[in-house]
C-alpha cells in the first residue's frame, strides 16, 4: 500500500479498533439523526432520563458527537449518540460528522417534527441505500390534535415507503410545550401556573427494547459488516487513486522518452523497433505500480494485444507513423527536422494510448472484462482528446530537445 495511502487511513485505522473494542464489549450504539430543532437532543434526554445534554431554541445547540449510556437496558452496554443536525446554515462540517456517526451506528433513529421536507427523504433515501436498520420518529406530537396526528401518520408512511416499515413509527413528545394551570381555591380566587408535562417517550422505549431483546446481537453484527464493506471500498479507492496518479507520471515520462528518441532517430524503420521496447519497459513499470508485475515476455504480449487493436482502430496514424519513417530513409535523414517531430507527436500519442489501456487491464486485477480489449481501447481512444495530446507531446518533445 503506497505510504501516502496508509498515512491517510490513520482515522480509518483507529475507526476499525473502536468498532472491535465495541463489538467485544457488547455495546450496541443508537444514533439519533435529524434535522436541526427537530428535538433530537431532548428526545435523548428523555430516554436517559435526565438532562445530559443542552437543549435550545437556536439552531445549531448541538455542535460534536455527544454520547450517553442507557443504564436502563442491559446495564449501560446500550450507547445513545446524540448528532448535529443536518441542513444548517454554515454547518457542512457538523452534517457530514452527523452522516458518518449516523453510518456507523447499529441503529438510527430518524427524528422528525412534521412530515418530511425534501432534505429528509433525501437523507432517508441515503440511509436507507447504506441498508442501514432504522426506526422513523415524530416527535413534538402533543402540538397536533388527533385528527392531524393521523394525517400525518399516512403522509409520513407514504414518504418512506419501501424504507421505513409500519411498526417502525412512532410517536413521542420528547419535551411537551409546557402548560398553564389555573387553581382555584375554597374562596373561588384563581391562581395560574406554568407546569412541564413529563416526556411522552414510553412507545418507543418499548419498541427499542423489543428490537434489542430480539435483534441486538444481530444489528451488532450487520453494521460490522456493513463498515468492513465500506471501509474495504474505500481503501480500495484511494490505493487506486494513489497508483493512478503515480501511474499519469510513469506514463507521461515514458511518453516523452519515446517521443524524443522518435523524433532523434535518423533510421527508419529502427526507431519503429525502439518504440515498442519502450512501450514494453512502460508497461513493466505500471505492473509493479499496480501490484500485478509482470515479465518483460508477458509485457511484450500485452503490448502487441493493445497494438493489434490499435492497428484496427487508428489505422490512419499507423500509417503516417510507418510513412514518416520511410522519408527519413528517402531523404537520407534531410527530411528528419521535418518529419521527426511529427512522428515524435505520434509515438507520444501512441505510448499514452497503450499506458492508458495497460492500466484498465492491470487496475481490472490483470482482466479485459467481458467487453475484451478492442471495446476497452475504442473507449480509451473515445474519452481522450487528441489534438491536446498531441500538442502538449510536441510541447513536451520541444522541452526535452531544447535541454539535450
Amino acid at each position: 500500500m503506497p505510504s501516502e495511502v496508509r498515512e491517510s487511513l490513520q482515522e480509518d485505522y483507529s475507526q476499525v479498533q473502536a468498532m472491535l473494542d465495541k463489538l467485544e464489549q457488547g455495546h450496541i450504539h443508537i444514533a439519533v439523526f435529524g434535522r436541526v430543532s427537530v428535538g433530537k437532543s431532548a428526545l435523548v434526554n428523555a430516554l436517559l432520563g435526565e438532562a445530559r445534554f443542552a437543549t435550545s431554541p437556536l439552531h445549531g445547540e448541538t455542535r460534536t458527537v455527544q454520547q450517553g449510556h442507557w443504564s436502563e437496558f442491559r446495564d449501560g452496554n446500550v450507547i445513545l449518540l446524540d448528532t448535529p443536525g443536518i441542513n444548517e446554515v454554515a454547518g457542512e462540517e457538523r452534517e457530514m460528522l452527523a452522516r458518518q456517526v449516523a453510518g456507523r451506528a447499529d441503529l438510527v433513529l430518524f427524528v422528525v417534527d412534521g412530515d418530511l421536507t425534501a432534505v429528509e427523504r433525501q437523507t432517508l433515501h441515503g440511509l436507507g441505500s447504506q441498508g442501514r436498520p432504522m426506526l422513523l420518529v415524530l416527535n413534538k406530537t402533543d402540538r397536533y390534535s388527533a385528527d392531524e396526528r393521523e394525517a400525518l401518520r399516512a403522509a409520513l408512511l407514504a414518504h418512506s415507503e419501501g424504507l421505513i416499515m409500519p411498526d417502525s413509527l412512532v410517536f413521542v413528545a420528547a419535551q411537551p410545550a409546557e402548560q398553564w394551570v389555573v387553581r382555584v381555591d375554597e374562596s373561588g380566587k384563581e391562581t395560574e401556573t406554568r407546569r412541564q408535562p413529563p416526556p411522552d417517550v414510553a412507545e418507543l422505549k418499548a419498541l427499542l427494547w423489543q428490537v434489542l431483546e430480539r435483534d441486538g446481537k444481530s444489528l451488532a453484527a450487520l453494521n460490522a459488516s456493513l463498515f468492513a464493506g465500506e471501509l474495504s471500498d474505500e481503501v480500495a479507492g484511494r490505493v487506486l487513486s494513489a497508483r493512478r496518479t503515480l501511474g499519469d507520471r510513469v506514463i507521461r515520462t515514458w511518453c516523452i522518452a519515446k517521443g524524443v528518441a522518435v523524433a532523434l532517430n535518423p533510421v527508419p524503420v529502427a526507431d519503429l523497433v525502439a518504440a515498442a521496447v519502450v512501450d514494453v519497459g512502460m508497461v513493466v513499470h505500471l505492473s509493479r505500480v499496480y501490484g500485478f508485475p509482470l515479465t518483460r515476455s508477458e509485457a511484450g504480449e500485452l503490448v502487441r494485444t493493445i497494438g493489434a487493436q490499435m492497428l484496427l482502430l487508428m489505422g490512419t496514424i499507423w500509417a503516417v507513423h510507418f510513412v514518416a519513417s520511410a522519408l527519413k530513409l528517402g531523404t537520407g535523414g534531410l527530411s528528419a527536422l521535418v518529419t521527426g517531430g511529427a512522428q515524435g507527436a505520434v509515438a507520444y500519442y501512441s505510448t499514452f494510448v497503450v499506458g492508458r489501456a495497460a492500466e484498465r487491464y492491470l487496475a481490472n486485477g490483470k482482466s479485459w472484462g467481458d467487453a475484451g480489449a478492442k471495446l476497452a481501447v475504442r473507449e480509451i481512444l473515445d474519452s481522450l482528446d487528441r489534438g491536446s495530446i498531441l500538442e502538449q507531446a510536441r510541447a513536451d518533445i520541444r522541452a526535452r530537445l531544447g535541454r539535450v
